[in-house]
């Protein structure tokens, strides 16, 4: 159910979830390549193969899904630590990004950042921040520099209702109020800032009612359904895109697993994970589909895990960064006279 609230608004409206043209084949497979995606990630890194932290976001599929059939190639994307979805969703190479978690030189950051920073530049994904609500001023940015130069562009920045209590949010929403930027302010609200839950660190819960404080709209959909989260994105998306500022889209959503996987979830109660379960968005697109045709729906998930295996050997057979390169990317010379971001070695006396 998809809920619109205007800032005055003091209980949200109702407002229809149809989303016709939504491929429901399509939709499902890039769902199932995410989770298959982050099902081996997982694997690898207990078999200790994935070095740093690793954020799974399985349950969460249907939110980076819906959200990206709306997206269009020309506008920006931020998102959070939790961002191999978004990756995927936003059209990124499976191969190089597993290999970027085994720390390879064919990873989509070569290697350097890891599970918490996926990104490539072409596609506008300017990667996923490990700073909690750092990058929302980031995205404000960019945000600001396309209503000046690239009308009809727009920024998305993906965050965790965990970061709407800190002062990047509240600075970069007032910005973006004041300026009038098309900014969509996505919160992903998956009920946990790391081990606390959600309603015992905010007074208000539900980031989309913050909203009002800055005169700006937001929606709420429920983002354990698909449709649900594409047909908020619709109207969001529209209203930021015609000019008429920014908004907050917020997704009630749910992970399966812990917030990262060094968490021993002692905080939440396994029978409520289960429950949770049940609203699956990957199980339930499946059982609605094998009735229509059950014989396509296993030749996508043969196709996808011949996909993911692939990109698996494709990271394991790929090369470690070479240590000459250790220092490029550090610091980028004004002058031009070196590559950007390598530096200019000297002998040491």
């Amino acid at each position: 159910m998809v809920f619109a609230l205007s800032p005055q608004s003091v209980a949200p409206n109702v407002v229809s979830a149809a989303v016709p043209d939504l491929d429901v084949w399509d939709v499902y497979r890039e769902m199932q390549r995410i989770r298959r995606f982050e099902e081996l990630a997982g694997q690898h890194y207990a078999a200790g193969r994935v070095g740093g932290f690793l954020h799974l976001a399985i349950g969460e599929e249907a939110v980076c899904v819906g959200a990206s059939t709306v997206l269009q190639p020309h506008d920006h994307l931020l998102t959070h630590y939790r961002d191999h979805g978004w990756a995927l969703a936003r059209g990124l190479d499976a191969r190089r990004c597993m290999a970027e978690l085994f720390g390879k030189a064919t990873g989509v950051s070569g290697g350097r950042g890891g599970s918490m920073h996926f990104a490539d530049a072409r596609k506008r994904m300017w990667g996923g921040y490990a700073i909690v609500g750092g990058h929302l001023t980031l995205a404000t940015g960019l945000a600001w520099a396309a209503k000046v130069q690239e009308p009809g562009t727009i920024a998305c920045v993906v965050f965790g209702e965990g970061a709407s209590n800190i002062g990047e949010f509240h600075e970069a929403a007032n910005l973006a109020a004041t300026w009038g930027l098309p900014i969509l302010f996505l919160c992903e609200n998956n009920g946990f800032g790391m081990g606390t839950r959600s309603e015992r660190a905010a007074a208000v819960p539900d980031v989309a009612r913050r909203a009002a404080a800055y005169g700006m709209p937001a929606w709420q959909v429920d983002g354990m359904d698909v449709h649900d989260v594409a047909a908020g994105m619709r109207e969001a998306v529209a209203f930021v895109r015609n000019g008429e500022g920014p908004a907050i889209l917020e997704a009630h959503t749910y992970r399966f697993r812990g917030h990262s996987m060094a968490d021993p979830e002692l905080y939440r109660d396994k029978a409520e994970v289960e429950v949770m379960r049940e609203r699956d968005p990957l199980a339930r697109a499946a059982a609605e589909l094998r009735a229509i045709d059950a014989t396509r729906l296993d030749e996508i998930t043969a196709e996808v895990e011949a996909e993911m295996q692939a990109a698996v050997d494709f990271a394991e057979r790929s090369p470690f960064p070479d240590v000459s390169t250790l220092e490029d990317g550090i610091v980028a010379r004004p002058d031009g006279l070196a590559p950007a971001g390598a530096l200019q070695r000297t002998a040491k006396p």
